[in-house]
């Protein structure tokens, strides 16, 4: 049994954290979809891709991490960390002879020993960078996870909006519209609104210019 595993989500100071993993004995039904890292495909494609992966495999796991948790996590853990935790998680439910991950450490061989590591058996991990451009069965779990937080995000969208009535944007932080989001928002409530990170470095900032205008008044 091999599988492969993919996150979707790390960046953003908005929504969770998703990661998915998928497993198959054989990935050449897979191989005939054409899969690809789930950022080059749109959103309909991907829609598709996930119907059909959902079909193929043998099993797969999906873990949301919602940002709540994210920032009670990061008290003790570093984000690459928190990804070796949930990637655990998902190997422990699968049980695969092979693992493909996509690697959250700049070294992509540290990030597997760390895996593996933490592990109650021992399969083989092969832990690249862009593991999702390369392996069909990382691929897939990208799609699956990409297609689970986008549909997250639109839910929390929906949320946050209608108290707002303006755009919520991409949740990342260098997103402009994602900024005056918060920050009409901040002004507007007098704190950032729900499923925010709130360790991110763009909410803390946000927090600290509110309250360094409290106290210029």
């Amino acid at each position: 049994m091999i599988c492969g595993i993919d996150e979707a989500g790390r960046g953003p100071v908005i929504g969770p954290i998703v990661v998915a993993g998928v497993a198959i004995e054989d990935e050449t039904p897979l191989l005939k979809l054409g899969l690809k890292d789930s950022k080059q495909l749109t959103p309909s494609r991907r829609e598709f891709l996930a119907k059909k992966i959902r079909e193929l495999v043998s099993d797969y796991e999906i873990i949301i991490v919602p940002a709540e948790d994210i920032d009670d996590m990061r008290r003790t853990m570093t984000m690459n960390e928190l990804e070796v935790h949930i990637f655990r998680r998902i190997i422990e439910k699968l049980k695969p002879d092979i693992c493909y991950v996509d690697a959250a450490d700049v070294n992509d061989v540290r990030f597997g020993r760390n895996i593996l590591k933490s592990l109650s058996f021992k399969p083989k991990i092969i832990s690249k960078h862009k593991a999702d451009s390369i392996y069909p069965i990382v691929s897939a779990a990208s799609i699956l996870a990409k297609t689970i937080r986008d549909k997250e995000v639109h839910k929390i969208a929906k949320e946050l909006e209608a108290k707002l009535d303006i755009p919520l944007g991409s949740g990342y932080p260098a997103d402009p519209t994602t900024k005056n989001f918060l920050s009409t928002w901040l002004d507007r409530y007098g704190n950032l609104p729900p499923h925010v990170r709130r360790s991110w470095k763009t909410a803390r900032n946000l927090l600290e210019e509110k309250q360094n205008r409290k106290l210029d008044v």
